[in-house]
Parts: structure tokens; sequence; C-alpha cells
């Protein structure tokens, strides 16, 4: 029941973890989505924009673990999210080129939120399906945690990554980690069986040297 417990902890550390570490661009586009309005305007825009980004999150997740029942697409899946990783540890000082337009409505900016969020999040979902092995309450509980933290709490996520650039590499081991359980799962992959735990090392440790060797590479 112990060992249970703890699992189930760890998968939502990964959540919150692969969310804060994907999510500092989906804080940004908020804050752009809602600037024109007046402060009152705002609060909720983002409440509502949140309660809509969460909402759609989960309705994601539950189509990308049902998609994972194909055959083989678990490992594609583990993939992209070792691509993902590289990248994400990489492009670290490099800051993407974002354009939101500002609404004047609140709906506008409701949807605007919820569209844009939606759109940046695909690697965040992928990232949250593969650490929680499809768990949807795990999932669920995880997003319910770190989505609001990304929202409201963006200025401080953005410093703590500034100050403490190692979280970016605990983010991309995350998703290492994660696309290793991805492939050690896929019932369609023999050579997976009983070799989980040396395919999830396996993965972090590509993941990480893929990263560091693309931010030299940029450098």
């Amino acid at each position: 029941m112990e060992e249970i417990l703890i699992q189930d902890v760890w998968m939502v550390v990964q959540v919150v973890l692969i969310d804060l570490a994907l999510g500092g661009d989906n804080s940004i586009v908020i804050g752009m989505a809602a600037k024109n309005l007046s402060p009152q305007l705002q609060k909720k825009a983002i409440l509502y924009g949140t309660a809509g980004a969460i909402i759609l999150r989960f309705l994601m997740a539950l189509l990308v673990v049902w998609l994972l029942q194909i055959p083989y697409l678990k490992t594609a899946g583990g993939i992209l999210l070792v691509l993902i990783g590289i990248k994400l540890i990489g492009n670290q000082d490099q800051k993407e080129n974002l354009s939101v337009k500002s609404k004047d409505t609140l709906m506008g900016a409701v949807e605007t939120i919820v569209v844009a969020d939606a759109l940046m999040s695909l690697d965040n979902v992928l990232g949250i399906v593969g650490a929680t092995g499809g768990h949807m309450g795990l999932l669920a509980f995880g997003m319910l945690i770190s989505v609001p933290i990304i929202i409201f709490g963006s200025t401080m996520v953005i410093k703590i990554m500034t100050r403490f650039p190692s979280l970016i590499y605990i983010g991309g081991a995350v998703l290492g980690w994660a696309a290793g359980g991805m492939l050690a799962t896929d019932a369609s992959l023999p050579l997976a069986e009983g070799n989980g735990t040396i395919i999830k090392i396996c993965l972090t440790v590509l993941t990480l040297a893929g990263g560091v060797a693309w931010k030299r590479r940029h450098k």
C-alpha cells in the first residue's frame, strides 16, 4: 500500500515538473491575451480561461490515452517525448517569437486563452500521459495543481527557471523517463518486456545528452 502511494506521489510530481518546464510560454500568451482588459475583467478572463484550459487539456489527454491503444503508437509517442525533451534543454536560452492578439472583450480574451493554451499544450499533454501511464485520476490531479501555478504564478515560475536553470534539465530527464515508460508498456514491442527500467534509464540519458549536444551546437 505504501509503495503504491509513493508511486502515485511520484507520478503527480512528474506531471507538475513537466507542466512547469513546458508551460512558460503558455503563461506569457495568457498575459498577452488579457492585457487590454480592465483589471477586474483581466481577473475574470484569467479565471475562466484557466478553467477552460484545464477542461480542454483533460479532454485532449483522454483522446491521447485512447489513441495510444493503437499498436506501436506508444513507441512513436515515446520517441516524440525524447525529441521534446531534447528541444526543451537545447532551446532554453532562446526565446520563441510569440504573437497573440490582445482582446478588448472578456469572451474574446477567454477564447484566445483557451485556444492558444490548447495549441501550445500538445507536448505537455503527451508528457503527462506518459508520466502517469494514462491514469486519469492522477493526471487530472496533477493538472489541477500545475496549471493554476503556471497561469497565476507565471512571473514566479519564470524567475525560478531563470535562477535555477538546472530545473530545465530535470524537466528534460522526466520527459525521457516518461518516454521510457511508454516504450516499456507498448505491448507491440516484444523487447520491452522485463526491460522497463533499462529502457527508462537509456532514454533519460539520451534525452539529456541530446539536449546538451543541441545547446552546445547552437551556441
